[in-house]
């Protein structure tokens, strides 16, 4: 009896661009995390909040994507890991944009689990 799970040789990705794939993720998510750690300060001055309020930021952040990580793993073997990792990058890109247009403190804050929840 065949294996119906194996895919044909000129189909299965190379390993290399497997781990280029995942290691650039999580750079850019590593990436992310400690340019807002480290902007913070200046982020603060810019919105005119005291830095302490700030940290409420990246403790919202590290939860949503605290929550969001089991619910990706469960989205990727519904929809396709391929899928779901390009709309993650995709939607992380656009709310990291949205997140850099924002001037006061309320609306940059609500936006910062929409990055968690697509964080790659």
């Amino acid at each position: 009896m065949p294996d119906e799970t194996k895919l044909p040789e000129s189909k299965i990705p190379d390993p290399r661009v497997m781990a280029a794939i995942v290691a650039s993720a999580l750079f850019m998510q590593n990436l992310d995390g400690t340019v807002v750690a480290t902007a913070l300060p200046a982020m603060a001055r810019s919105l005119g909040e005291p830095p302490v309020t700030m940290g409420v930021a990246i403790t919202t952040y590290l939860v949503a994507l605290t929550v969001f990580i089991p619910l990706s793993g469960w989205v990727a073997d519904r929809f396709g890991a391929k899928q779901v990792f390009m709309a993650a990058i995709a939607t992380f890109t656009v709310a990291s944009a949205f997140c850099g247009r924002r001037t006061t403190w309320p609306r940059w804050w609500r936006r910062a689990p929409c990055r968690a929840s697509a964080a790659p």
